[in-house]
This record gives C-alpha cells, sequence and structure tokens, in this order.
C-alpha cells in the first residue's frame, strides 16, 4: 500500500463544471475522417475543436482524440503542482498567462533551483507546430509533455511517484475512468490529456486577424510593417528605390497564419557553437550546429526574451540583430544577409516592422478564463 504523500496533489478540482468549454469550443462529435478512425471511450464525450477561418485543419492523434472530460482533466494536470517533487511548480509555472505561456525569464529556474539552458518556448496554438522543444528533439506534443515532469533541472519527480501521487487521490481515479475508459493513471494518460488542453488553447484574434476577417483595418505603419515583413532585404538596388525588405517572410511565413515555417535555422546569433549545438545535439550532424526551431511570431510582443537562450531582452533589439545580418558560421541560414551588409533598414522601417510585429497581440487568448489556474 502506498504511504501517504507528505506533499499532496490539491483537492478542489473534483467536479468543475464544463461550461468553460462553450466559449471556445464546438461541441460535435469527433470530425469525419475515412481514414482516422478515432478511439473516443464510451464514458468519454466526443470534442471537436472550433477550427479558425484560414487556419489549415487541426491534425489529431487517432490515438489521442479530443473529449470534453479529457480536455479538463488535462487543464487540471496543466496547472498540478503535485506533479513537482516538492509541490511548488506546475506547467503553468513556467508558462505564464500573461506572457502568452511563455516564462519572462531567459531561462526557467526547477524545483531544486537548477536553471535549464533554454527559455522556455510559448505555448500558442500548439496543434499546428511541427517538431517540438528548440532542438525538435520530441515528434510529437504528448512526447514532449512527458519531458519536464522527470527532468531534474525542472519538475525533478520520477513519473512512477508522479503517478502514484494521482492515483492516490479519488477524483483524479474518476477523472481518468471517464476521460480514457481506465482507472489505471500512467504518464502516457497525463501526457494525452495534457495535449488536449493544449491543442484547445487557439489564438486567432489579433489585429492581423480581424483585418484579415474584414472586422478591422492596418494603420499606415502598421500595413507598412507587413509589407517590409514579406519583402526581400539587403538588396542595394532595391533599397535605392525606397523598397527596404525585412526578409521575416522565409521562416515566418503567414501560410496557415502560424507566422513560423517550424523548421531549423541558424539564424546569425553566434559564430560558434560550444555553448549550445541546437538541432546537432540531436542529430549529431555538424551541418545542424546552430540550428533552432523557428517559434511562432504569433503574441511576439507579450513573450520576451527572445532566442532559444532568450539573450534579446526586447524586441528591438530582436530587429536590430536581424538588420546586422548576424554574425557569420559555416552552418548561417543563406536567408541572413551577413555578407551584404545587413538589412539596411532605417529608423523609419523598423519602427513600421515592430508595429507590425505588435499587430499580431491577441490579448484576449492570454486572458481566456479558460486556460487559467482552476485550482
Amino acid at each position: 500500500m502506498m504511504q501517504q504523500a507528505a506533499i499532496s496533489i490539491s483537492k478542489s478540482k473534483a467536479q468543475l463544471p464544463l461550461a468553460w468549454l462553450a466559449c471556445i469550443l464546438l461541441l460535435t462529435g469527433c470530425r469525419p475522417d475515412p481514414v482516422v478512425d478515432c478511439k473516443t471511450p464510451p464514458s468519454a464525450t466526443p470534442l471537436a475543436v472550433d477550427i479558425p477561418a484560414f487556419f489549415p485543419p487541426m491534425d489529431i492523434p487517432p490515438d489521442n482524440p479530443m473529449t470534453v472530460e479529457g480536455v479538463e482533466l488535462g487543464r487540471l494536470l496543466f496547472w498540478e503542482k503535485g506533479l513537482s517533487s516538492d509541490s511548488s511548480m506546475s506547467c503553468g509555472s513556467c508558462h505564464l498567462p500573461s506572457f502568452s505561456f511563455s516564462d519572462p525569464n531567459p531561462v526557467s529556474t526547477g524545483v531544486t533551483g537548477a536553471q535549464g539552458e533554454r527559455n522556455a518556448m510559448a505555448l500558442i496554438n500548439m496543434a499546428w507546430v511541427q517538431h517540438y522543444f528548440w532542438d525538435g528533439r520530441a515528434a510529437t506534443l504528448e512526447e514532449q509533455i512527458l519531458d519536464p515532469v522527470p527532468h531534474p533541472d525542472e519538475m525533478n519527480l520520477p513519473w512512477p511517484e508522479a503517478t502514484g501521487r494521482l492515483s492516490a487521490d479519488p477524483s483524479y481515479l474518476d477523472m481518468f475512468t471517464t476521460a480514457f475508459g481506465t482507472s489505471d493513471i500512467t504518464a502516457d494518460h497525463v501526457a494525452k490529456a495534457i495535449a488536449q488542453f493544449l491543442r484547445t488553447m487557439v489564438s486567432s484574434d489579433s489585429k492581423f486577424d480581424f483585418s484579415r476577417r474584414g472586422q478591422a483595418v492596418l494603420s499606415d505603419l502598421e500595413f507598412q510593417g507587413y509589407q517590409i515583413f514579406n519583402r526581400e532585404g539587403g538588396d542595394p538596388e532595391v533599397i535605392s528605390g525606397g523598397q527596404f525588405g525585412g526578409d521575416c517572410f522565409h521562416c515566418h511565413g503567414e501560410a496557415g497564419l502560424q507566422f513560423a515555417d517550424y523548421l531549423f535555422h541558424n539564424n546569425g546569433l553566434d559564430s560558434t557553437f560550444e555553448a549550445d549545438p541546437g538541432l546537432a545535439g540531436v542529430t549529431g550532424q555538424p551541418l545542424d550546429s546552430g540550428r533552432f526551431r523557428t517559434p511562432t511570431l504569433r503574441n511576439v510582443a507579450l513573450t520576451p526574451p527572445y532566442m532559444h537562450d532568450g539573450r534579446f531582452a526586447t524586441l528591438e533589439e530582436v530587429i536590430d540583430h536581424y538588420n546586422s545580418g548576424g554574425h557569420p558560421s559555416s552552418t548561417i541560414d543563406p536567408f541572413m544577409k551577413y555578407s551584404t551588409g545587413g538589412l539596411m533598414l532605417q529608423p523609419q522601417q523598423k519602427e513600421a516592422l515592430l508595429a507590425f510585429l505588435h499587430s499580431l497581440t491577441d490579448t484576449a487568448f492570454a486572458a481566456n478564463p479558460a486556460f487559467s489556474d482552476p485550482h
């Protein structure tokens, strides 16, 4: 018989109302699909996320269909501090709503006081992400979620102990039974529930989104920034004609409206990579040195600091970095303009680009009570 843990799981989550889901989710059956067979437990209520206009379809794993009960459970687990060794941290401790579910510190501090090596990325429109973590070491959202709980620099709790704590709580036993059709609480089920919750965290109500839907108009400065964002940069002949470009669209193009290609690029932050090899640390390939996954620019104004190590405190610093062309290296992305003296943006063009980036801010997403701590 398992001893009662000295640090217990929170007890205030039993029988949470499901009404909060109505404002963000369309309660229908599983999305019809001739290939994917939804494996929804009979005890759970099928649920489909309402996909925003202009967004691509949401690719939901066939072994983790969305359910009302799964999302509710995932929200509780996301904010559950009992999943850390001393019950002082939850996933939400490093993914704060006011910062679009990112960490305002360059790197996060775990329960032992140890600091991580990379900035905690914003959790936004995770259902459309390809590759997880800055170095892409997780192939799926569910796989990514399995990492922080036992990680010694983060929550520092072995999964057997974490699931044991949850199993000792009758209300969690009931919720897992309903959501997954079994009272056997496993790390896999925890990750699946949290993944379901994260897939409901959809942002599509920035000023830019409203302008795409004909509900708002970008200011002249914002629209000029949008043009700079989508124009090639660093070409003296083009610049002489007043057509400044920021080259942002190569990695942050608006296809699918996610403002990220979610691929791996060396954006000229360093000339050597001893401190952090990036993707090369996963693949072992020297040509991947200094390459990191492209983050979304949605809510970028809410998510300082920037880059994988949080080295830039402001968006102005980020723009200045790209304007400079970056630091050359053997793996620098060909779209960086280090060899031509940078983008050559002037103060007015940088101001316009900054204004456009601010138009990607969705404050309603960050303040959505459906994503907040329910405890």
